[in-house]
């Protein structure tokens, strides 16, 4: 049975780590290398770094920063943010990025997956989807979460696997920065629908969040930012905690 992975997420604006609370009220988290440095001798699984305003101000990739990144740790790590053509991804992957997440472009042109999948390989494409419950129906959002569309959560995860995406990263816009625990309905449909691994991502707050995920629903990961930036939960005693409730990580 596969491990069962612990990911801190980064997301990043102005070279700087940031987190907020249902994509809003930021506040700053600490550099991000230095963050990236830490969880590796945390012994964190993974990592992802997201520019959050990529996107929206158009302002380039963060190349310069995952050079850095690579060049400091030796744990894989995934890169998002204002990637919509093959030679974006080139360039990430390059620059010593293990996988790269799309969200925004992949919606406005599906076609994108197909192309990644094709010419890099599934392995190193997520597909992150920023879902909210709308009118009783989990709907995706795009640009950071600030545009809605008509595409719902669950069929776009099936469409996207169909295209070739290796992974779905499943953000909860709902539970994101609450700590009130992760979205599992949602979370648990999604992987019991596609047969890629599914991240869980936002609402995570106390280490039994992070039980709960795991063992009432089918994804391989779960990701968190606040509590692990801020020092609330580290991960080595988060890892001990689910080794002791039956659960598969690598401690």
């Amino acid at each position: 049975m596969l491990k069962k992975r612990i990911i801190p997420c980064l997301d990043i604006m102005e070279g700087r780590t940031v987190k907020g609370v249902n994509f809003g009220d930021l506040r700053d988290a600490g550099d991000p290398v230095e963050l990236a440095e830490k969880y590796v001798e945390q012994r964190a699984d993974e990592l992802v770094f997201l520019d959050i305003t990529s996107t929206i101000e158009q302002h380039g990739l963060l190349t310069g920063l995952v050079r850095k990144i690579a060049a400091r740790i030796n744990l894989p790590f995934t890169v998002g943010g204002g990637i919509s053509t093959l030679g974006d991804v080139g360039d990430l992957l390059n620059a010593g990025a293990d996988k790269v997440t799309i969200n925004s472009s992949a919606v406005r042109n599906p076609g994108l997956i197909t192309d990644i999948a094709g010419h890099f390989g599934s392995q190193c494409l997520v597909l992150a989807i920023d879902a909210k419950f709308v009118n009783n129906e989990w709907l995706v959002f795009i640009d950071g979460g600030r545009t809605a569309t008509e595409l719902k959560a669950v069929g776009w995860a099936e469409r996207a696997e169909k295209s070739g995406a290796g992974e779905i990263l499943l953000t909860s816009m709902d539970a994101d920065g609450t700590r009130s625990g992760f979205s599992l309905a949602i979370t648990r449909e999604i992987a019991a629908r596609v047969n890629i691994p599914v991240i869980a991502s936002g609402g995570a707050g106390t280490m039994e969040h992070f039980r709960e995920v795991f063992s009432r629903t089918g994804c391989s990961g779960a990701l968190a930012a606040g509590i692990f930036h801020y020092g609330e939960i580290a991960i080595p005693e988060l890892k001990r905690y689910l080794k002791l409730k039956g659960i598969n990580v690598r401690v």
